[in-house]
């Protein structure tokens, strides 16, 4: 198996994919302090993490990583969590196995983004961080992250950082796939397809969910689309877990 797989309880099948530079350790609070009755499976996404690094990063390789995932579980079905470009490549995922995936819980999707937006984002992203130690580490993520708990800053510094060659220390991911993401995340936005149960959350300070997303979910999806907005920045499941976390629940409940 080519990714690195986080686990959390058991019961019904969950798949939580975070988004870029992140890992799926992100969604420990989460499934451990909300999700009691579900088994929580949470990938290193491939270029992430503990995961492989191997080139294609594009969507299409992500999903076809993920149904393998699914095999090698013995899921046969899987609600979907996806935040960021997770959301995105939960999109995806369902378009290519709909009867694969029971429902979405799209979290701040990272999907139809603007192509020059991206562009820079993929270009500021050439300039990979380091820190001399861990403790410079921890206070780059905790200005990085303001809203978000002590705790959750301390969790990443431990389970994300790792020392190179040079001695230096750096957040585990691999850059060229970080870049990949941000030429994905501009293409048009796709909609879910029928049949798959889909909850928007958007983060309203963040400003990332188009208008075009959520209108092409609509149309494609009608009463079977649901949006709820929340007054948080992007890293809304880590800033707000006693809010996000209740929600997920009720949503994935449904």
């Amino acid at each position: 198996m080519s990714l690195h797989v986080h686990r959390y309880g058991e019961g019904r099948p969950v798949l939580a994919l975070h988004g870029i530079k992140g890992h799926g350790a992100r969604w420990r609070c989460l499934a451990e302090e909300h999700l009691a009755g579900w088994r929580v499976v949470a990938p290193d996404l491939r270029g992430h993490g503990r995961s492989t690094y191997d080139a294609p990063w594009h969507v299409e390789r992500h999903a076809a990583d993920l149904l393998a995932l699914l095999d090698a579980e013995g899921v046969d079905r899987a609600d979907v969590v996806g935040h960021s470009y997770g959301g995105m490549i939960a999109v995806h995922l369902a378009r290519v196995a709909p009867t694969r995936v029971g429902r979405l819980v799209l979290l701040d999707p990272a999907i139809g983004l603007d192509p020059a937006r991206m562009r820079e984002r993929a270009h500021e992203s050439l300039a990979t961080a380091s820190y001399a130690d861990p403790g410079e580490a921890l206070a780059a993520r905790a200005v990085g992250w303001p809203d978000a708990p002590a705790q959750a800053v301390d969790d990443e510094v431990a389970e994300h950082l790792e020392r190179g060659p040079d001695g230096r220390w750096r957040w585990r991911f691999e850059p060229a796939a970080v870049v990949t993401a941000f030429s994905e995340m501009a293409r048009p936005a796709v909609a879910p397809p029928p049949g798959v149960p889909t909850h928007l959350v958007i983060a309203v300070r963040a400003g990332l969910v188009r208008p075009e997303f959520v209108a092409a979910c609509r149309e494609a999806l009608d009463g079977a689309f649901t949006v709820t907005e929340i007054d948080a920045g992007h890293m809304l499941f880590i800033d707000r877990p006693a809010q996000v976390g209740p929600l997920v629940r009720d949503l994935l409940s449904r």
